[in-house]
């Protein structure tokens, strides 16, 4: 059967950087945020779905005082009926801060944000959020929050940027501990972090600098302490900020993406981490996995089957906790080496072969209806799994002539 798409924004100025989160106990709720510049400036926007994402009710979360923007958004979901959203909210081009939003009533309300992490001036500025819930079923930590976000310092000297992250034990109320994660030496982009089973903690995070490196540290007594050496994943290959490809000029950054197999079926405990990777000379997505709590890691390989030289690139990875199915969707330009897509990939065999489709019913223009070359499409797209079997992906998309958020799924089986 054909894939289905649904609009989630209405057309008009963008909307980017999407993320979308499922109520596992009742899956026809879902809540979606992205990057919204519906009023002028950018805003979190929050999309929320009671029917498994064929209508959405649309409207921008508050700033806190004395803040004029926010941006990279995340959402999570959290036993029985909680969704918390994170963003990093700022005044200006520094003293960027992120924040959390809670809501108990399945996204209908939200609290006033509370402060995870500060930013001050153009000393600190904590921006590229991310975040996840431990509401696996075997963990003594059930319902810990984890934060984890791009924590710049000296940032009008030296530009630093580690990867940091905050964790809450109170549902989102506040957050007392902060980790530094990544050597203060190396420059990351926007870490990740994902809880097994048993409630183990993996955090990761992808170096940009020189010999940039895929590292993971863990917590086995629910973000307390964490390894004291990080473990390496991967070397990788960043791909060029503007893909090789005549008329793109959108920027692509390279982050972490992980992903924990909490089924209890035949791959339970798995690890996966996903990245794009110019190895081969093209953006390509590439996947390596562990199955010893993240001690050792497989060889990196191509999960695409995408056609040499082709393009893919903003991976993004879910696995269904039912079932242990492995979802990672991308953006491509395989079917014209031009127009993007959103294709996806998905494994029922933990992560050892992996079944392609387009889940875009139209590729579109990542410049939209404009003579001249996007500089920003955003950063990076979401999937979330419904299980048993299904996913959500969530995409920005410029077929209605600017860019504006989309949800679609595949319905042909695995």
């Amino acid at each position: 059967m054909p894939a289905v798409n649904f609009q989630v924004t209405p057309s008009g100025n963008p909307k980017f950087e999407p993320y979308i989160a499922v109520n596992l106990l009742q899956t026809n709720i879902m809540v979606a945020v992205a990057t919204d510049i519906t009023t002028g400036s950018p805003r979190t926007g929050l999309y929320r779905s009671l029917n498994g994402g064929a209508l959405w009710t649309t409207t921008l979360l508050p700033l806190p005082t004395g803040f004029t923007g926010a941006e990279a958004a995340a959402v999570a979901y959290k036993f029985p009926s909680t969704f918390i959203v994170t963003a990093h909210v700022f005044p200006g081009a520094e003293s960027g801060t992120t924040v959390a939003y809670v809501s108990t009533d399945n996204g209908e309300t939200f609290n006033t944000p509370v402060i995870v992490d500060p930013g001050y001036g153009t000393y600190i500025n904590n921006d590229e959020t991310n975040l996840a819930v431990d509401n696996s079923q075997a963990s003594p930590y059930l319902g810990n929050i984890y934060v984890t976000y791009n924590h710049q310092f000296n940032v009008l000297n030296a530009s630093g940027s580690t990867a940091f992250l905050s964790r809450s034990t109170d549902g989102g109320n506040t957050f007392p501990q902060t980790t530094l994660l990544s050597n203060e030496n190396d420059q990351v982009e926007r870490p990740d972090v994902t809880v097994g089973l048993t409630g183990i903690v993996y955090a990761g995070w992808i170096t940009t600098n020189q010999g940039s490196t895929f590292y993971l540290r863990r917590s086995f007594d629910g973000g307390t302490t964490y390894d004291a050496t990080p473990i390496i994943i991967s070397n990788v290959v960043l791909v060029p900020t503007v893909l090789p490809v005549p008329g793109y000029g959108f920027r692509v950054l390279t982050f972490a993406n992980l992903a924990t197999d909490r089924s209890g079926g035949p791959n339970n405990g798995t690890i996966y981490a996903v990245w794009q990777d110019y190895r081969l000379g093209y953006s390509d997505v590439f996947l390596s996995k562990s199955v010893d709590r993240g001690t050792t890691w497989s060889s990196p390989v191509s999960i695409t089957g995408a056609p040499q030289g082709s393009q893919s690139f903003f991976p993004a990875i879910d696995v269904d906790p039912l079932l242990g199915v492995v979802n990672v969707v991308y953006y491509t330009n395989r079917l014209d080496n031009f127009n993007l897509d959103v294709f996806s990939a998905r494994s029922i065999d933990g992560g050892n072969t992996f079944t392609n489709q387009r889940v875009t019913t139209t590729s579109f223009n990542p410049n939209g209806t404009s003579t001249t070359a996007a500089p920003l499409i955003g950063d990076y797209i979401d999937v979330e799994s419904v299980a048993p079997g299904g996913y959500i992906a969530t995409w920005a998309d410029t077929r209605t002539g600017s860019l504006a958020i989309f949800v679609g799924y595949n319905t042909d089986p695995v």
